[in-house]
């Protein structure tokens, strides 16, 4: 993966993403390392954030790199300056970018017009990084992927695709509930289902929530309305009612399934309140995890895993 762009959990295979889940594992247990010592990250953010930043950040320096965060308003990309000018100008200073975007087709310009890899740390089509947190996560919890059947319940948005895609490349079954109108794309439908044919992961889309949760290992729901979809924050409330995440819901998934969100959470909207701090809830988990995997991710992507790490 060295040198390598992330924007999209397409650009990698099944056996690099089984790659990347085993030295996450050496990674999360040696702690902080110098294989990052003199690199620099920027963080290129359109959007605010909590996880994102912070575990990209604390990421950079538990490898003992550095990390440079620039906000909306100190760059203003396609605004203030061509996202071509920002990403030549960057590429001249520091080792890779993290971009967090509202349009997916600024990453992809970003790493058109750069010689440093790039990280879709999110965008409108792909959030990449936090579907492999919580595919390590799953690993994590459960010893195993493949077989394995996890239902997402909700807006088919760009944390579904990269879940979909995640699922696809590493033989999870993936069942998706989501109201008329808001599926998940077709082309990412399609893609995925190119990889089920390898993995033999089974991909079931509908519109009934228990239908998705029947006997599934995994429950995993997001916001009902994300960044940049406020004004219809109503009608999606309306639209999305039947979808909530509730104890009823998850009783009808497998007794040891457990509960994933990727935070923010809207507590009484897709998720009951009170319901992310029940035993099956790995939420907070997942959350750290972000940190680990993009640790392992910046190390690859920057050659500092060029030797293995040492095994536990």
């Amino acid at each position: 993966m060295t040198g390598k762009d992330l924007l999209s959990v397409a650009d990698l295979s099944s056996e690099e993403i089984e790659a990347l889940l085993s030295d996450t594992v050496d990674m999360k247990a040696m702690g902080r390392s110098t294989v990052l010592s003199g690199k620099t990250l920027a963080l290129l953010f359109e959007k605010p954030s909590l996880r994102t930043r912070v575990s990209f950040d604390v990421a950079m320096e538990q490898l003992g790199g550095h990390t440079i965060y620039l906000s909306p308003a100190e760059v203003g990309l396609g605004k203030r300056e061509s996202v071509a000018d920002v990403a030549r100008v960057l590429s001249r200073y520091v080792d890779v970018i993290a971009a967090r975007t509202f349009s997916h087709q600024t990453v992809v310009d970003l790493a058109d017009y750069t010689d440093i890899p790039v990280i879709n740390a999110l965008s409108d089509l792909e959030h990449p990084c936090q579907a492999l947190a919580d595919i390590f996560t799953i690993y994590e919890k459960k010893g195993k992927l493949e077989g394995l059947t996890l239902a997402y319940v909700g807006d088919g948005n760009n944390v579904a695709h990269s879940l979909l895609l995640a699922a696809s490349l590493t033989g999870i079954n993936f069942r998706i509930a989501s109201p008329a109108g808001y599926q998940v794309q077709e082309k990412i439908l399609r893609l995925a289902q190119q990889y089920a044919e390898n993995t033999g992961a089974e991909i079931f889309c509908t519109d009934e929530p228990h239908l998705a949760v029947s006997s599934a290992d995994v429950i995993y729901t997001d916001v009902w309305t994300s960044m940049g979809q406020e004004a219809e924050a109503e009608q999606r409330r309306q639209i999305f009612a039947r979808y909530q995440v509730n104890e009823e819901l998850l009783s009808l998934a497998e007794e040891d399934a457990i509960l994933m969100h990727p935070l923010p959470a809207h507590h009484g909207e897709e998720v009951a309140e009170g319901i992310l701090d029940i035993p099956q809830s790995v939420v907070f988990d997942q959350a750290e995890n972000r940190l680990h995997v993009q640790k392992t991710l910046l190390a690859k992507m920057l050659g500092g895993l060029d030797m293995p790490l040492p095994r536990y």
